[in-house]
């Protein structure tokens, strides 16, 4: 039975909508309407309500927010979840279904979308020859995508595997067998993952148990942002065979990474691995086994982790148990800026086989080795002093402009603009009367959005509310949000009623200089306080919204700078006191100089906002 309550919006609803060409905002009892009047009870001033803010609004009808709301006050809104993700805007994954279950032997294929579960490509064919060239790539929303086998079993065949999930936007993605149990030809697989944000990553097995085959792996998730990623087996259990993996996790930024085993338990093959974490900014990198239990071959290992910037990393296992074999190490961690590394074990209780390893950086452990036919060209160990951090690494890992000083802020001044540009995906607060029903815990909440285990919803859901429910820092105020309104009662409650909000008015000289034009301090350049919001990666928009103490505010005409025409209207934050910030803060790092020795500067990025007293 419908409560009066129900019944007196459904009648309200109908008459407006007959009323209105839009019911959105002219029918009082939408989420959004409550929102914006809201806004006028709690904020006392006529200052116009900035459309990047309104516009993230609920788009619920009144009807389906009632809906919603009684599904979630009795524990049930995950019953409707698609439905729900599609009416409310959210960001929710979808059930992986099967399709194009199989294609065996010759085969060429030059798209597959996103979404779905490719079961087997390929499977069987001998002296087959296969082509597939792009898997999910370009898709830039949220996406699970399952492939399961690729030339398994196939024999004397060449196989090329072009692009998997490449340029993709917050991507699930499995790759579970390639060439597994072949006998001779080739494979090349060319890019798994590069240009991707934030991903989570898993790939099983490539070349396992072959014999004779030729194989090489180009690019494993490089160039890509945050993520957690997984690569199982590489040419395990395989005989005579040519290994080659160039690059894995290369220029990446924060990432998580595990691979698991390289060439364990193969014999007479011949192993390069070149490339593993190099140029990463704070990685977190764990390999496990590489060429353990091998008879005879030839094992190289090139980089590992070289010039990354801080970060915690470990080897476990190199050519441990093996037989008549030749393994080289060239460098390990030898980075710009020292971050904690282990190295377990090296040619452990391998017999009459010849190792050498050429550099080990700083800030290191390395524990058990052969001692007999093992050379060691350089180690150095943690009392050496890091190298110098040079400008062009720097700049790869801060982007140019992204932190500036507060002497830039002047009429006339040419300085380059960071991209700006918002990477999350679209979502959309929720009503406040389905948020207060929705607990925020972990569990619930993975439980409601139906995140599995290990997967990246779970992986998101974990990270977010880590960061929300962590320990302010020292003078920090600070609140998840997830509704207009709680990020108002917050703002209130730091700076008053009469407040406003602002942003950079768009993303108009992202990447580019700019010329800095005509520049205004809000509060009149004073030091003050704000309020400022960062996205979170949720299910449902979620703002990080703090106030730290001792800033200045400015909104500033960008131009550009050879027509001088203004293209922009920003606004810039600057921290004075630094005195808590992390010696290792990207800011530092571009800027020079440490924590409480300089004020430091940025932009608000594109749907990122920061409230200050109305000026």
């Amino acid at each position: 039975m419908m409560s009066p309550l129900f019944l007196l919006i459904l009648l309200f609803s109908s008459l407006t909508v007959g009323f209105s060409g839009s019911s959105g905002d002219q029918n009082p009892f939408t989420p959004k309407a409550y929102a914006l009047r809201y806004w006028d009870k709690a904020i006392q001033n006529t200052l116009p309500k900035p459309s990047f803010l309104t516009s993230k609004a609920s788009p619920l009808t009144a009807i389906q927010a009632a809906k919603y709301a009684k599904l979630a006050a009795t524990n049930a809104l995950t019953t409707r979840l698609p439905e729900f993700c599609s009416a409310a805007h959210l960001l929710c994954f979808p059930d992986i279904t099967p399709n194009l279950s199989k294609r065996d032997k010759s085969q060429s294929f030059t798209g597959y979308e996103d979404g779905q579960n490719f079961t087997s490509y390929g499977i069987g064919g001998a002296g087959s020859v296969n082509n597939f060239k792009n898997y999910s790539d370009g898709f830039f929303n949220p996406g699970v995508n399952e492939f399961r086998s690729y030339s398994r079993s196939s024999g004397g065949g060449s196989e090329t595997f072009t692009g998997y999930g490449e340029d993709t936007n917050v991507v699930e993605e499995g790759f579970n067998t390639y060439g597994k149990g072949s006998g001779g030809g080739t494979g090349e697989f060319t890019q798994y993952g590069t240009n991707s944000n934030v991903p989570t990553l898993r790939f099983s097995s490539y070349g396992e148990a072959t014999g004779g085959r030729q194989e090489s792996f180009s690019k494993y998730s490089d160039d890509s942002n945050a993520g957690d990623q997984t690569f199982s087996n590489y040419g395990k259990n395989s005989a005579g065979a040519v290994s080659e993996f160039d690059s894995y996790g290369n220029n990446s930024n924060v990432a998580s990474s595990t691979f698991g085993s390289y060439g364990a338990g193969g014999a007479g093959q011949n192993e390069t691995f070149t490339n593993y974490g190099i140029n990463m900014n704070v990685p977190e990198e764990n390999f496990n086994n590489y060429g353990a239990g091998t008879t005879g071959g030839t094992q190289t290992f090139t980089n590992y982790r070289d010039q990354a910037n801080v970060g915690d990393t470990s080897f476990s296992s190199y050519d441990k148990g093996s037989n008549q074999g030749e393994a080289t190490f060239t460098n390990y961690g030898h980075s710009f800026n020292e971050g904690t590394d282990t190295f377990k074990g090296y040619a452990l209780n391998s017999t009459a086989g010849k190792a050498g390893f050429k550099e080990y950086g700083v800030n290191t452990t390395f524990k058990e080795y052969n001692k007999d036919g093992v050379s060691f060209s350089g180690y150095t160990n943690a009392t050496t002093s890091s190298a110098h951090i040079s400008g062009s690494l720097a700049k790869k890992w801060v982007e140019p402009g992204k932190f500036f000083r507060e002497s830039m802020l002047k009429e006339g001044t040419i300085m380059p603009m960071p991209d700006i540009k918002d990477k999350m995906p679209k979502r959309s607060f929720l009503p406040r009367s389905i948020l207060t029903k929705l607990p925020f815990s972990t569990s619930e909440l993975k439980r409601i959005f139906k995140a599995s285990d290990e997967s990246s919803m779970d992986k998101m859901i974990k990270d977010s509310m880590g960061e929300c429910t962590r320990a302010p820092s020292a003078g920090e105020t600070k609140r998840c949000v997830g509704s207009v309104e709680d990020m108002i009662d917050f703002a209130t409650s730091v700076l008053g009623r009469d407040i406003t909000v602002r942003s950079t008015e768009n993303v108009n000289g992202s990447k580019k200089n700019v010329m800095v034009s005509k520049v205004k301090g809000i509060n009149g350049g004073k030091v003050t306080k704000s309020v400022s919001c960062h996205q979170s990666l949720f299910p449902y928009l979620l703002y990080y919204c703090h106030s730290v103490p001792k800033v200045r505010v400015y909104e500033a005409d960008l131009s550009d700078p050879n027509t001088k025409a203004k293209i922009n209207h920003g606004v810039a934050i600057c921290h004075l006191d630094t005195t808590a910030w992390s010696p290792t803060h990207g800011a530092f790092l571009a800027l020079g100089s440490g924590p409480g020795k300089i004020e430091v500067c940025h932009w608000i990025f594109e749907n990122d906002m920061t409230w200050t007293i109305a000026n």
